[in-house]
């Protein structure tokens, strides 16, 4: 550590960036041949896309929706959440696992991590569902793409008759004890945000076995109307159409699909290379145990995506707090992030539902010390290794 110390010997000359998307001549000249053909709305390459996906996951039914909060919301008003419900999902997440449940006037009900994982707590699930006065449904959220503990939330949901809407946006390819997920809960919420494992720049599906939900997500996801009607153009398509609900502008365009049929195809090649900068990441970090920890991987049976790679420091050992080893990152040119601020500590639901900061104890001590390092497929060996000399270089100035 002593070489690292106030020294810039190690400093990257270009700036990291946290994120970026693994774009190839493959995408691109299916987005052209897209435009080239007339059809750029929902059609036929959404549809081929949402074929291509369930087979992916083994599911019977894909429905390609326009963003993973819009899925979320198809999922939960499919499965009958509705005003005065309860929700129970985890602090320990992005925005729109939240509003989504406030879409539809229900409440959602938060419930401590696991300090390890990161992943909702199991254990607790019980004593909360007991503290509830009309619980529907839990929303496990897989953190960095690790799955959570799926068989004792399955079986607690089965014991209180809720339903489970997975939040999988970091998930792609995770595996649960063999399982893909996305064939689990009752309806999985699937991500292809830019940042994500596969992308369409922006985009969601949600994924079911159970015709019922899949009937009622593609109806609702297109002002309510029958499901067939994006074929109404078509030479084969009908004016006619019918409202069957009052529904929601959430399906996904041929030009997003045409992105992430090639994507899918290649979802292997790129989660190996983003497996491969973890496994170089938990190596090499070894060396800086006394200053920080490196993140959970999947149990047997299991696959971590990588979508994320979160260390934990070990302020005690630190001069500095997580804000300004943040800007040490960013003062070496690596690129950083937190995931994520808990939502009980926004002001929203502090003040919608009177939470404090040390209701979930778990998720705040996570929160003070995560940080979300780079990883994605076109970084290359010598950018992990800046990303670990750089902590170093940190770990060297400010360790006790």
């Amino acid at each position: 550590m002593a070489a690292f110390k106030r020294s810039n010997k190690h400093m990257r000359t270009e700036f990291l960036p946290f994120a970026s998307p693994t774009i190839g001549e493959a995408e691109i000249a299916e987005v052209v041949d897209t435009l080239h053909g007339g059809w750029l709305t929902t059609g036929p390459r959404t549809h081929r896309f949402e074929e291509a996906f369930a087979s992916y996951i083994g599911c019977r039914h894909a429905v390609a929706v326009n963003s993973c909060t819009a899925a979320l919301h198809l999922a939960l008003e499919a499965v009958g959440i509705g005003e005065g419900d309860e929700v129970i999902t985890s602090p320990m997440t992005f925005a729109a696992t939240g509003e989504v449940i406030r879409y539809l006037g229900a409440k959602p009900v938060f419930i401590d991590i696991d300090p390890v994982t990161m992943n909702l707590d199991p254990g607790q699930l019980d004593d909360t569902i007991a503290r509830c006065e009309r619980p529907k449904a839990i929303i496990p959220v897989h953190v960095a793409g690790l799955a959570c503990d799926m068989d004792p939330i399955m079986s607690v949901a089965a014991s209180h008759g809720l339903r489970i809407v997975e939040d999988a946006a970091h998930t792609l390819p995770t595996k649960y004890k063999g399982r893909t997920i996305g064939t689990i809960g009752d309806i999985t919420c699937f991500s292809f945000y830019s940042t994500k494992s596969i992308t369409t720049g922006e985009g969601g599906m949600a994924t079911t076995d159970d015709d019922r939900f899949a009937d009622r997500m593609r109806i609702m996801s297109l002002h309510g109307i029958s499901h067939d009607a994006w074929n109404r153009y078509t030479e084969a398509g009908s004016w006619y159409y019918e409202i069957l609900a009052p529904g929601f502008k959430y399906n996904m365009s041929d030009i997003t699909a045409a992105l992430g049929l090639v994507q899918l195809q290649r979802v292997g090649e790129l989660h190996r290379r983003r497996d491969a900068i973890a496994a170089r990441y938990n190596e090499k970090l070894t060396a800086l145990s006394d200053y920080l920890e490196t993140p959970a991987g999947a149990g047997e049976g299991g696959i971590h995506s990588w979508h994320l790679y979160v260390i934990k420091l070990k302020l005690d050992s630190l001069s500095i707090d997580r804000k300004q080893f943040a800007e040490e990152l960013k003062r070496h040119n690596i690129g950083c992030s937190v995931h994520f601020i808990p939502l009980h500590l926004h002001p929203y639901y502090r003040d919608t539902y009177g939470y404090s900061s040390g209701d979930f104890p778990h998720a705040l001590a996570a929160y003070q010390r995560i940080i979300s390092l780079p990883i994605y497929p076109k970084m290359t060996d010598a950018d992990a290794d800046s990303v670990v000399e750089a902590l170093a270089a940190i770990c060297g100035q400010y360790g006790k």
